[in-house]
Protein backbone atom coordinates (compact mmCIF):
# COMPACT_ATOMS: atom_id res chain seq x y z
CA UNK A 1 0.00 0.00 0.00
CA UNK A 2 2.87 2.38 0.86
CA UNK A 3 4.60 1.89 -2.51
CA UNK A 4 1.37 2.58 -4.41
CA UNK A 5 0.89 5.88 -2.54
CA UNK A 6 4.45 6.93 -3.44
CA UNK A 7 3.81 6.17 -7.13
CA UNK A 8 0.63 8.25 -7.07
CA UNK A 9 2.46 11.12 -5.38
CA UNK A 10 5.25 11.03 -8.01
CA UNK A 11 2.63 11.00 -10.78
CA UNK A 12 0.85 13.96 -9.23
CA UNK A 13 4.12 15.95 -8.99
CA UNK A 14 4.94 15.17 -12.65
CA UNK A 15 1.50 16.45 -13.71
CA UNK A 16 1.98 19.65 -11.65
CA UNK A 17 5.40 20.26 -13.27
CA UNK A 18 4.03 19.73 -16.81
CA UNK A 19 1.08 22.08 -16.21
CA UNK A 20 3.42 24.72 -14.69
CA UNK A 21 5.76 24.61 -17.68
CA UNK A 22 2.81 24.88 -20.09
CA UNK A 23 1.46 27.90 -18.20
CA UNK A 24 4.86 29.62 -18.25
CA UNK A 25 5.15 29.10 -22.00
CA UNK A 26 1.63 30.46 -22.54
CA UNK A 27 2.37 33.45 -20.32
CA UNK A 28 5.54 34.16 -22.32
CA UNK A 29 3.59 34.23 -25.59
CA UNK A 30 0.93 36.50 -24.14
CA UNK A 31 3.47 38.99 -22.82
CA UNK A 32 5.35 39.14 -26.12
CA UNK A 33 2.24 39.63 -28.24
CA UNK A 34 0.92 42.45 -26.05
CA UNK A 35 3.87 44.67 -27.11
CA UNK A 36 3.02 44.40 -30.82
CA UNK A 37 0.33 47.07 -30.77
CA UNK A 38 2.09 49.18 -28.18
CA UNK A 39 1.47 52.43 -30.06
CA UNK A 40 -1.94 54.04 -29.71
CA UNK A 41 -3.30 56.86 -31.85
CA UNK A 42 -3.72 59.17 -28.88
CA UNK A 43 0.01 58.82 -28.13
CA UNK A 44 0.87 60.10 -31.61
CA UNK A 45 -1.64 62.95 -31.33
CA UNK A 46 -0.21 63.95 -27.95
CA UNK A 47 3.34 63.73 -29.31
CA UNK A 48 2.53 66.09 -32.20
CA UNK A 49 0.77 68.58 -29.93
CA UNK A 50 3.55 68.60 -27.35
CA UNK A 51 6.20 68.84 -30.09
CA UNK A 52 4.55 71.95 -31.50
CA UNK A 53 4.65 73.55 -28.04
CA UNK A 54 8.28 72.57 -27.38
CA UNK A 55 10.63 75.55 -27.03
CA UNK A 56 13.60 75.37 -29.36
CA UNK A 57 17.09 76.89 -29.06
CA UNK A 58 16.23 79.47 -31.72
CA UNK A 59 15.74 82.93 -30.27
CA UNK A 60 14.37 85.98 -32.02
CA UNK A 61 14.51 89.48 -30.54
CA UNK A 62 11.75 88.81 -27.99
CA UNK A 63 11.80 85.11 -27.01
CA UNK A 64 12.84 81.55 -27.76
CA UNK A 65 10.62 80.13 -30.50
CA UNK A 66 8.40 77.07 -30.11
CA UNK A 67 8.41 74.52 -32.90
CA UNK A 68 5.05 75.91 -34.05
CA UNK A 69 6.68 79.35 -34.41
CA UNK A 70 9.90 77.92 -35.82
CA UNK A 71 8.15 76.22 -38.77
CA UNK A 72 6.98 79.57 -40.28
CA UNK A 73 10.38 81.11 -39.44
CA UNK A 74 12.04 78.35 -41.46
CA UNK A 75 9.56 78.86 -44.31
CA UNK A 76 10.42 82.58 -44.32
CA UNK A 77 14.15 81.66 -44.27
CA UNK A 78 14.82 83.65 -41.11
CA UNK A 79 17.89 83.16 -38.95
CA UNK A 80 18.00 82.86 -35.19
CA UNK A 81 19.50 85.61 -33.05
CA UNK A 82 22.61 83.43 -32.69
CA UNK A 83 23.03 83.52 -36.49
CA UNK A 84 22.07 79.86 -36.94
CA UNK A 85 19.67 78.94 -39.75
CA UNK A 86 16.14 78.39 -38.39
CA UNK A 87 15.61 75.37 -40.69
CA UNK A 88 18.72 73.69 -39.32
CA UNK A 89 17.55 74.28 -35.73
CA UNK A 90 14.10 72.95 -36.66
CA UNK A 91 15.57 69.80 -38.23
CA UNK A 92 17.92 69.07 -35.32
CA UNK A 93 15.29 69.76 -32.66
CA UNK A 94 12.70 67.53 -34.34
CA UNK A 95 15.19 64.68 -34.77
CA UNK A 96 16.18 64.92 -31.11
CA UNK A 97 12.56 64.93 -29.94
CA UNK A 98 11.61 61.93 -32.08
CA UNK A 99 14.71 59.92 -31.17
CA UNK A 100 14.15 60.63 -27.48
CA UNK A 101 10.41 59.94 -27.53
CA UNK A 102 10.28 56.82 -29.70
CA UNK A 103 12.50 53.74 -29.45
CA UNK A 104 13.12 52.73 -33.05
CA UNK A 105 15.36 49.71 -33.58
CA UNK A 106 15.25 46.09 -34.68
CA UNK A 107 14.43 44.79 -31.19
CA UNK A 108 11.60 47.30 -30.67
CA UNK A 109 8.01 46.86 -31.82
CA UNK A 110 8.39 50.25 -33.55
CA UNK A 111 10.21 49.78 -36.85
CA UNK A 112 10.22 53.29 -38.30
CA UNK A 113 8.65 56.73 -38.52
CA UNK A 114 7.80 59.46 -41.00
CA UNK A 115 7.43 63.07 -39.82
CA UNK A 116 6.24 65.63 -42.38
CA UNK A 117 5.54 69.34 -42.47
CA UNK A 118 3.28 70.56 -45.26
CA UNK A 119 2.99 74.25 -46.10
CA UNK A 120 0.10 75.27 -48.32
CA UNK A 121 -0.33 71.66 -49.46
CA UNK A 122 3.33 71.20 -50.41
CA UNK A 123 5.82 69.12 -48.45
CA UNK A 124 8.52 71.34 -46.95
CA UNK A 125 10.13 69.01 -44.41
CA UNK A 126 10.33 65.24 -44.24
CA UNK A 127 12.14 63.20 -41.59
CA UNK A 128 12.22 59.42 -41.90
CA UNK A 129 14.01 56.62 -40.14
CA UNK A 130 13.70 52.86 -40.10
CA UNK A 131 11.45 50.69 -42.22
CA UNK A 132 7.96 51.36 -43.46
CA UNK A 133 5.64 48.44 -42.75
CA UNK A 134 2.03 47.76 -43.60
CA UNK A 135 1.07 48.42 -40.00
CA UNK A 136 1.18 52.02 -38.93
CA UNK A 137 -0.62 54.57 -36.83
CA UNK A 138 -0.50 58.25 -37.46
CA UNK A 139 -2.11 61.60 -36.92
CA UNK A 140 -1.76 65.20 -38.01
CA UNK A 141 -2.18 68.67 -36.58
CA UNK A 142 -2.84 71.75 -38.66
CA UNK A 143 -2.51 75.44 -37.84
CA UNK A 144 -2.44 78.80 -39.63
CA UNK A 145 -0.07 81.68 -39.30
CA UNK A 146 -0.28 84.91 -41.30
CA UNK A 147 -2.78 83.36 -43.72
CA UNK A 148 -0.62 80.31 -44.50
CA UNK A 149 -1.85 76.81 -43.65
CA UNK A 150 0.58 74.37 -42.04
CA UNK A 151 0.08 70.66 -41.45
CA UNK A 152 2.32 68.51 -39.28
CA UNK A 153 1.87 64.74 -39.62
CA UNK A 154 3.57 61.82 -37.93
CA UNK A 155 3.37 58.10 -38.65
CA UNK A 156 4.81 55.27 -36.59
CA UNK A 157 5.42 51.94 -38.35
CA UNK A 158 5.33 48.73 -36.29
CA UNK A 159 5.15 44.96 -36.68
Amino acid sequence: MNKKAQEELVGFIVIIVIVSVALLILLGFLLRSSDKGAVESYEIENFIQSTLQYTSDCEDYTEFLSIQELIPACEEKRTCLSGEDSCKVLNNTLKDLIETGWDINKQSAIKGYHFRVMVGGQEKLSLQKGNETRNYKGDFQDFSKKGTNYEVSFKIYYD
